[in-house]
C-alpha cells in the first residue's frame, strides 16, 4: 500500500487589499471597454472636432460635469445648450455651449472675490431656472460643493439647512423672499452679504446680475479635483441628510454603463421637468449635457404643458417621477392621440416605486419607450429595466447597471437565496463619500464597502430585481412577514386604483395589521368592500388588508413619494 494522500488544503481567501487590487483592475479594463463602445454607439467619436480635442487634451480626462460643458463649449459653440421655456414661448431664454459656459466662468471668478473657493458650500433655493446649473458647475469648478434644496421648504427647514451644511453663501429664488427672510432671522448661519435673489431686485439683499458684473477681466478660472455637491436627502422619516458626492474618473463606469443599455445619442433635446435640486433632474441633466444635448427646463411640471413641450422642442428623451406619468396618462388617450410625439425616443422614470399597471399603460400609450431605473440620491442609477424587461415583469426594477455590485442581506447578516427578500446593498464607484458632518449615519449604512438606504428587494432567476419596499415599512403581523410592495402591487392591478399605500397598524393580537390607503383614478369609483374582494382571489390571508381606505389624494413630499409616515399617524387611534 502506497503512502496515504494527503488531504488539500483549501485555498487561503485573499487579503482584502488584494481583492480591491483586482476590482480596481477589471474595472479600468471594463471602463475602456465601455467607453469605446459609448462612444461609437453614441456618435461622440463623429462629432469631435480640432477644438474639442484641443479641450480634452488640456483638461487632461477630467470628467465632472463642468469641465465636459467646457469641452462643448469649444467643440459646438453655437449648438443650443439650455433653453428655459415659457408657457407661451415668448419669454423663452437661450442659451449656447460657449454662452452657457461663458456665464458660468463669470459666476466662478465672481464667487472666488467673495472669497468662496475649495470646501465651501453654498446654498441654491431655486427653482427650475439657468442659474441653478450655472451656479451648480460655477461652484464646481472652484471644488466648491453646491448645496441643493428644495424651494419648497419652510422657514425652519431652511435655517436647519442653512446651519446643517454650514453654508458661506445663499442663492433664493425671489418667490421665496419671505421663507429666506424668516429662516435668516432664525437661524445661527453666518453669510454676512453674500445673499444674493435671482429673478428680482428686492429691498435687502443683492442681486445675482451685481455678482455677474462684479466679475473680474479673467475669466479662465481651472477646473478643481475636487468639485463636489451635497444633495439633502428627502427626509421621508425624518432630518434630511447631506449626501456628499465627489467626481471621480472610475465613478465614470455605471454611468456609461446606463448609457449603453439606452437609446442616448449626440445631438438629442432632453426635457427638464423634474425639480434640479432632486437627484434624477441632475443625474439627467448631466447626462443629456456630457453628450451635448439641448437641455430644455420647465419651472413646473402639468401634464399638458409638458406634452406641448414635447412637440414644440421635439424632445428626445426625459425623465418623471411614477406621479408625473400617471398624470399625463390620466389625460386620457383622445388627448395623447392628438399630439405629435413621435419624437420621444425613451421616458425614463424612477425616484419613486413604479405601480405595474402604469408602466403597461405608458407603454401602451407611448410606445415601448418607457425605461424604469432604481436608485438613491446616495448610490446613483443602480439598476435598469429596458422595455422589453417591463413587458415581461411591469413590475420589476431590472437588472443591475454593469458596474454596480449587489447583494440582498438577510437579518442574520447573511446574503439571501435567489426568490427571497432582503435589504438590498450596492457597491459602487458611484457612491458618495457620506453624509456631511454625520458620520454615525454612514457607517450605519455599510456593510463593509457595500452601501443601503433600507431598500428590500428580490431577484429573480433572469437577474431581474423587484422592490419589496423599504425596511422600516415591513409589516409583521401574527408572526408573518408582509412587504407592502406586493400588496400595493395586488391593489394597483384593480382598473380603478391609480396608487395604493400599504402600511402596519399597531394591534392587540397581531402586533399589526395591514391596512392600505388607495387613491382612486380620475373618473372611477370602487368600494372598500370592492377591492378587498378583488384581493382575496389575489393574496394569502396574512398578507390581506384589513381595512381600505379610500382617499382623493395619498400625502407626498415634493418629490412625489408617498409619506407612510404620515399616513400611519392618521391612522394609528
Amino acid at each position: 500500500m502506497g503512502p496515504i494522500p494527503r488531504p488539500l488544503r483549501p485555498m487561503p481567501s485573499l487579503p482584502t487589499w488584494m481583492k480591491a487590487v483586482a476590482r480596481a483592475a477589471r474595472a479600468e479594463v471594463m471602463l475602456a471597454r465601455v467607453s469605446a463602445q459609448v462612444m461609437h454607439k453614441t456618435g461622440v467619436i463623429g462629432a469631435i472636432t480640432a477644438a474639442g480635442f484641443g479641450a480634452l487634451v488640456k483638461n487632461r480626462g477630467k470628467t465632472n460635469p463642468a469641465t465636459m460643458l467646457r469641452y462643448h463649449a469649444h467643440n459646438t459653440p453655437h449648438r443650443t445648450a439650455l433653453i428655459h421655456a415659457s408657457v407661451n414661448a415668448i419669454g423663452d431664454r437661450a442659451y449656447s455651449f460657449f454662452e452657457l459656459d461663458e456665464r458660468i466662468a463669470r459666476y466662478a471668478a465672481s464667487l472666488t472675490g467673495l472669497g468662496i473657493g475649495r470646501g465651501d458650500r453654498v446654498l441654491l433655493l431655486l427653482k427650475n431656472v439657468p442659474e441653478f446649473i450655472m451656479l451648480q458647475h460655477a461652484l464646481s469648478r472652484l471644488g466648491a460643493q453646491a448645496v441643493t434644496v428644495s424651494w419648497r421648504s419652510t422657514a425652519p427647514e431652511l435655517a436647519f439647512l442653512l446651519e446643517n451644511s454650514g453654508a458661506r453663501a445663499l442663492f433664493f429664488d425671489a418667490d421665496s423672499v419671505d421663507v429666506t427672510r424668516r429662516a435668516i432671522g432664525e437661524g445661527s448661519a453666518k453669510l454676512g452679504d453674500r445673499i444674493f435673489s435671482v429673478r428680482g431686485k428686492l429691498d435687502g439683499f443683492r442681486a445675482i446680475e451685481e455678482l455677474a458684473e462684479a466679475a473680474p477681466a479673467e475669466l479662465d478660472v481651472p477646473s478643481s479635483e475636487d468639485a463636489a455637491v451635497v444633495i439633502y436627502t428627502s427626509g421621508t422619516t425624518g432630518k434630511p441628510k447631506g449626501a456628499v458626492r465627489k467626481y471621480s474618473r472610475k465613478a465614470s463606469l455605471p454611468v456609461l454603463s446606463f448609457i449603453a443599455e439606452t437609446p442616448l445619442r449626440v445631438g438629442q433635446t432632453h426635457l427638464a421637468v423634474c425639480p434640479l435640486y432632486h437627484s434624477t433632474a441632475y443625474a439627467f441633466v448631466n447626462l443629456a449635457h456630457s453628450l451635448g444635448n439641448t437641455v430644455v427646463l420647465l419651472e413646473s411640471f402639468e401634464p399638458t404643458a409638458f406634452l406641448d413641450a414635447v412637440e414644440r422642442f421635439g424632445v428626445h428623451h426625459t425623465a418623471l417621477v411614477p406621479t408625473m406619468l400617471h398624470r399625463t396618462l390620466e389625460l386620457g388617450s383622445e388627448v395623447l392621440g392628438r399630439r405629435d410625439l413621435s419624437s420621444l425616443v425613451a421616458i425614463f422614470t424612477g425616484g419613486a416605486p413604479l405601480p405595474p399597471a402604469v408602466a403597461t399603460r405608458a407603454m401602451d400609450a407611448f410606445g415601448d419607450k418607457l425605461y424604469n431605473f432604481y436608485g438613491a440620491t446616495e448610490t446613483g442609477i443602480v439598476t435598469l429595466a429596458t422595455p422589453r424587461d417591463l413587458r415581461a415583469a411591469p413590475d420589476s426594477i431590472g437588472r443591475a447597471v454593469p458596474g454596480n455590485e449587489i447583494v440582498l442581506f438577510g437579518d442574520d447578516g447573511q446574503p439571501v437565496r435567489r426568490g427571497e427578500v432582503g435589504e438590498l446593498y450596492v457597491r459602487t464607484a458611484n457612491l458618495v463619500v457620506g453624509y456631511h458632518g454625520n458620520d454615525a449615519a454612514t457607517r450605519a449604512s455599510m456593510k463593509e464597502d457595500f452601501f443601503s438606504v433600507g431598500d428590500l428587494a428580490r431577484v429573480d432567476d433572469n437577474g431581474r430585481y423587484f422592490l419589496e419596499g423599504r425596511k422600516h415599512d415591513m409589516i409583521i403581523s401574527g408572526g408573518v412577514n408582509v412587504y407592502p410592495r406586493e400588496v400595493e402591487s395586488a391593489l394597483s392591478a384593480h382598473p380603478a386604483v391609480a396608487e395604493a399605500a400599504v402600511v402596519g397598524i399597531p394591534d392587540l393580537e397581531w402586533g399589526e395589521r395591514v391596512h392600505a390607503v388607495v387613491e382612486l383614478r380620475a373618473g372611477h369609483t370602487c368600494t372598500e368592500a370592492e377591492l378587498l374582494a378583488f384581493l382575496r382571489e389575489r393574496l394569502a390571508g396574512p398578507k390581506r388588508p384589513r381595512a381600505v381606505t379610500i382617499v382623493d389624494c395619498l400625502p407626498r413630499n415634493p418629490t412625489g413619494k408617498v409619506l407612510k409616515r404620515e399616513l400611519r399617524t392618521q391612522l394609528t387611534p
